[in-house]
């Protein structure tokens, strides 16, 4: 798996919240061969499993089990990155939702987003993948809590979720989620999410700046551009999304597609943390997920679909990824709990770059 990155922006955010626990971050960051230094530089990023190690020895140093609520206290659109002042200058939330959503790549690459209009509200619906660690829930809950603090700061007044839901399991206190959220919590929820009245969604923002926003627009295509575009893996991905509805690529074909030798491939794609083979499974494993929250896509499609040419080596895949069969995870995701899930919990794994 290619290793995704979170920007200095964001990281710099989740040191202003471990301080918060009188934590010393410069400290923190040289036992974990972090430098400390690159959250001044905007262009700077961070792998996620470098976040994940410092969001759990922050945990085990302060004892709080819930400190990624922190970083509801220290949000500026300034944490969100270029994209922040997008979302800032647009009309209604609603509509910088859309941006956060179009953009969120350059604040977190292990973050997947969606925004729904569902029959309860507009849902703001969060995935946080792990790269070699396993993503600790402080990760997602720092985003949520993040997002609707920053509601209220660019509204000026107290946003109310309709309801939020976190993957979590229920923590013994639930105080300090009652007290960042102030709505109904969901606890072990299919995704994290949080649930937004319409009229909140859809009110003008004092904020708003159509030139700003179309200025901010460009800044963060361009930068998204810029960055996706520079990394062989994005490449790579997108040339497999391509080819595997006709069976299982192989990695001379990719290098072709993308003008290069077999040999520079690998060479690149081990330069940015991962594999060919590793590419393939990720990609697969991906977009297996989406294929599978689509009621009407039968599971012999979805073999084929993925480049299997016997299902079987699809049901095998899926168990060693997800430790259950196909079946059992779409029933899961039919469970009315799941609603949110099925409603676009994951966005495209193989999209273009915004331009």
């Amino acid at each position: 798996m290619s290793e995704r990155t979170t920007s200095s922006s964001w990281a710099a955010g989740i040191v202003k919240a471990l301080e918060l626990e009188g934590l010393d971050c410069r400290v923190l960051f040289e036992q974990l061969g972090l430098d400390f230094s690159a959250l001044e530089d905007p262009d700077a990023r961070f792998t996620q499993d470098s976040m994940t190690r410092l969001w759990q020895l922050a945990e085990e140093l302060s004892g709080n089990r819930a400190i990624g609520l922190n970083m509801a206290r220290v949000v500026r659109p300034a944490s969100f990155h270029v994209v922040g002042y997008a979302l800032m200058s647009s009309r209604t939330l609603k509509e910088g939702f859309a941006r956060l959503v179009r953009y969120q790549r350059i604040i977190a690459e292990s973050s997947d987003l969606s925004f729904r209009l569902l029959p309860e509200g507009y849902a703001l619906i969060l995935t946080v993948h792990g790269d070699h660690l396993p993503p600790t829930r402080h990760s997602a809950e720092a985003s949520l809590a993040c997002t609707l603090a920053l509601c209220s700061w660019l509204t000026g007044r107290a946003i109310q979720p309709v309801r939020v839901l976190v993957q979590g399991e229920q923590p013994v206190d639930a105080e300090p989620y009652k007290v960042a959220f102030h709505a109904p919590l969901v606890f072990g929820a299919p995704c994290d999410a949080l649930v937004f009245q319409r009229e909140d969604m859809e009110a003008p923002l004092p904020t708003a700046n159509e030139a700003m926003a179309l200025l901010h627009d460009r800044f963060a295509g361009e930068y998204l551009a810029r960055f996706s575009e520079s990394r062989v893996t994005h490449k790579a991905r997108q040339v497999l999304c391509r080819l595997l509805p006709q069976g299982e690529p192989k990695r001379e074909m990719v290098a072709q597609a993308l003008h290069l030798s077999q040999r520079t491939l690998q060479r690149r794609l081990q330069d940015e943390g991962t594999s060919f083979q590793t590419l393939l499974d990720d990609t697969r494993r991906e977009l297996a997920e989406q294929y599978l929250a689509q009621p009407n896509m039968t599971l012999l499609e979805t073999a084929y679909l993925l480049g299997f040419a016997d299902p079987s080596n699809f049901f095998r895949a899926f168990r060693r990824w997800f430790d259950t069969t196909p079946g059992e995870y779409r029933a899961r995701l039919a469970e009315p709990a799941a609603m949110l899930a099925i409603s676009g919990a994951r966005t495209p794994a193989c999209r273009e770059p915004a331009r």
